[in-house]
């Protein structure tokens, strides 16, 4: 009897202490699972959505460039093109790279793809995550493309696509002044994810380059529902990009065609100002090049022949190209030995055709000469001989400091980032440059724009404009702000242009 008692004494304290236990374990497993679902219900509800919900960029439409008048001089058109996505062309047991290949050759067999393009494709996509589209090819012509969609349900990650291309309406007449866009390279850095969207373009040369932020614009959104893998399940929003900034130049384009039909077949670099704001009303530099070429693709042999050419067409020659002034410096010279007090307006030289110094002697443009000349009369003839002896009465530093208040030998910056300063020579200059004292000689023929000065046609356009109104500082400018532009734009042509 006692025995027994023991035994379920012993049986029921065993169970008091399991129920126990097992009462301890439930309520940590609800006080958990209260902590869980209640206190952190938020946190773990935002970190669902965030596995589920992928956020995909919409590249915005690229900012338009307008003249001062409003006329477009880049603007965006339609552009068919054909992307693939590498994981989708995959069958069981194929590698990426493999069931690629095998779908761009079929690709080739409905538009053109050559080695280069199946190169840089593969490139590409090895950069990249499998669900990432690719460009295979832009620009296509509408047939291309509606064969594309004919038989794009037989071509497995192949997706026939809409998007935009750049456009230069003026083409190659504004190509140094605008510059030009082209893909995304392998050397762009920085982290803006807009550079890893397909087909997106950044600015390369000229106002696209300098203003390349501003033309970008606000990349949209849209949120899709994706899987473990990532790919897209759903769209569930769409918000679309802001469009990137009109940027409003100075030129008038119909100035900027004439003076590129002028100076076709010339290798050479032409400025139009406002004497009175330094509006550039037309900038052109030839040869040139068709900016559309590197939107739609340039073909290595294009581009070779751009590099290689030796009148240099990617060369802006009107902001970049430093040149002997010539004979329109001897405004400058006259000027400087009219303050210097060297010479006046009635000083008189008489031209035989010759200046003898030491013993050399310097020609004049007309070997028979010009005869007795005065100031205007010199600069009206262009007479050498005239400005040999101004230049010799005023000395090189005087002669240096007149042409840096007009503007040369310095950068006068249009925003374009290529603008050179040319060079005005000084004493202090050639010993520190080449360790030899400054001779007459060179001062001799400084005075007609040769030797060691240097100008751009910008310098030389900055320097007439600030003859023409009288001395008046003139900062030439290639963007409007957009009040401006519209006060221009009511305007019209009505401009002063030296």
């Amino acid at each position: 009897m006692n025995h027994e008692s023991g035994r379920y004494k012993t049986f029921s304290r065993r169970s008091f202490l399991l129920a126990g236990g097992q009462g301890l374990l439930l309520t940590g497993l609800a006080a958990r699972l209260y902590y869980l679902q209640i206190v952190e219900a938020d946190r773990y509800r935002t970190l669902a959505d965030e596995n589920r919900i992928s956020l995909r960029l919409l590249a915005p439409p690229r900012g338009l460039i307008l003249d001062r008048h409003g006329n477009r001089i880049a603007d965006n058109s339609q552009n068919y093109r054909v992307l693939v996505i590498p994981e989708q062309t995959k069958g069981p047991g194929d590698r990426v790279t493999e069931s690629v290949a095998r779908t761009l050759d079929d690709l080739g067999r409905l538009i053109p793809l050559d080695d280069f393009d199946r190169q840089r494709i593969l490139r590409e996509i090895g950069r990249k995550r499998e669900f990432v589209p690719v460009t295979v090819a832009e620009n296509l012509t509408w047939e291309e493309f509606s064969r594309l969609n004919v038989h794009s349900p037989d071509l497995p990650g192949v997706v026939p696509d809409v998007g935009e291309t750049r456009r230069y309406p003026m083409g190659s007449a504004v190509s140094h002044v605008v510059g030009y866009v082209a893909p995304v390279s392998e050397d762009d850095g920085g982290d803006d994810p807009l550079l890893d969207l397909p087909g997106f373009r950044v600015g390369r040369a000229g106002i696209e380059r300098e203003a390349d932020l501003a033309l970008r614009g606000t990349a949209g959104a849209s949120h899709v529902e994706v899987n473990a893998h990532g790919r897209v399940i759903r769209e569930l929003e769409r918000k679309e990009g802001q469009p990137g900034q009109d940027i409003v130049l100075s030129i008038d384009a119909e100035l900027q065609e004439f003076a590129a039909r002028r100076l076709d077949g010339e290798s050479a670099g032409a400025v139009v100002l406002d004497i009175r704001t330094g509006d550039v009303l037309a900038m052109t530099s030839t040869p040139s090049f068709e900016p559309d070429a590197f939107s739609f693709g340039m073909s290595q042999n294009d581009w070779d022949a751009l590099v290689t050419n030796p009148r240099k067409p990617l060369l802006n020659k009107a902001v970049s190209g430093q040149y002997p002034p010539g004979s329109t410096y001897k405004m400058i010279v006259a000027l400087a030995a009219l303050e210097a007090g060297v010479a006046h307006p009635g000083h008189r030289v008489y031209c035989n055709g010759e200046t003898e110094l030491g013993d050399r002697k310097f020609h004049c443009w007309k070997r028979e000469g010009h005869g007795d000349m005065a100031m205007a009369q010199a600069l009206e003839q262009s007479c050498d001989v005239y400005f040999y002896d101004l230049a010799l009465r005023t000395g090189i530093d005087k002669i240096s400091e007149m042409s840096r208040r007009f503007g040369l030998g310095t950068v006068q910056d249009l925003g374009l980032g290529v603008e050179r300063p040319g060079l005005i020579p000084t004493r202090d200059w050639k010993l520190a440059r080449i360790g030899e004292p400054w001779q007459a000689g060179e001062t001799l023929i400084t005075g007609i724009g040769q030797g060691f000065v240097l100008t751009t046609p910008l310098q030389l356009a900055v320097m007439t404009a600030m003859i023409a109104n009288g001395g008046l500082h003139v900062a030439p400018r290639l963007v409007l702000p957009p009040a401006e532009a519209q006060a221009a734009a009511d305007v019209g042509g009505d401009v002063d242009p030296a």
